[in-house]
């Protein structure tokens, strides 16, 4: 296994610090590490997706009275899968070890290549 530097290590975890939004400001900054680019493309893939889910959520949950229950309990649900997303990736981005999450880790290897 190839050893991975403290600063690669810091900067992959960095994308995980506010998900989506510090996961694309890495892949625009770094352009060839894939160690790196693989991290901040989990993160933009997994925290995204569920962010963007959290909305569409919210919009279909909130259109029913009712159900506006369900629109803070799905969005509840969604911000703690996001935080722990975020806090499994940074951990091992410091460790130097490349964990894919479920599914997402899959599409970011193949986006990364």
């Amino acid at each position: 296994m190839e050893s991975v530097s403290l600063q690669r290590r810091s900067v992959a975890a960095l994308s995980y610090l506010l998900g989506f939004v510090t996961g694309i400001v890495v892949l625009m900054v770094e352009p060839h590490d894939k160690f790196i680019r693989f991290h901040a493309m989990q993160s933009t893939l997994s925290t995204g997706t569920l962010f963007f889910l959290n909305i569409i959520f919210g919009l279909v949950f909130s259109r029913f009275g009712i159900f506006s229950f369900l629109s803070t309990l799905s969005g509840l649900v969604i911000w703690i899968v996001i935080f722990i997303f975020c806090v499994l990736g940074f951990y091992r981005a410091k460790q130097g070890r490349v964990y894919k999450l479920p599914y997402f880790g899959r599409w970011a290897e193949k986006r990364v290549g």
